[in-house]
């Protein structure tokens, strides 16, 4: 299990380093993935909420793992690798 909670430039580089260290039906939460409503906003290019954007659709089109965003809160993303 991994939950990742920081700077969200490099949400991407946390994602891909903790799913290299997870073994199968391990699961990895990325926290603030809606980021304020921010990452359905097509006007938002701020650093932080183009990373999210971007990472929301590699996990979503990332074979090795199943998806779930849940949102609540800020928005969390569940990926539980294959």
């Amino acid at each position: 299990f991994v939950f990742i909670d920081a700077d969200k430039t490099n949400y991407g580089f946390y994602y891909e380093y903790a799913l290299k260290l997870m073994e199968p039906g391990g699961l990895i939460v990325l926290d603030n993935m809606l980021w304020g409503g921010q990452v359905a906003n097509p006007h938002a290019d701020d650093p932080d909420t183009l990373a999210l954007k971007a990472l929301n659709k590699k996990i979503r089109d990332d074979e090795r793992v199943d998806l779930s965003l849940l949102p609540v809160a800020d928005g969390l993303t569940l990926a539980r690798k294959r």
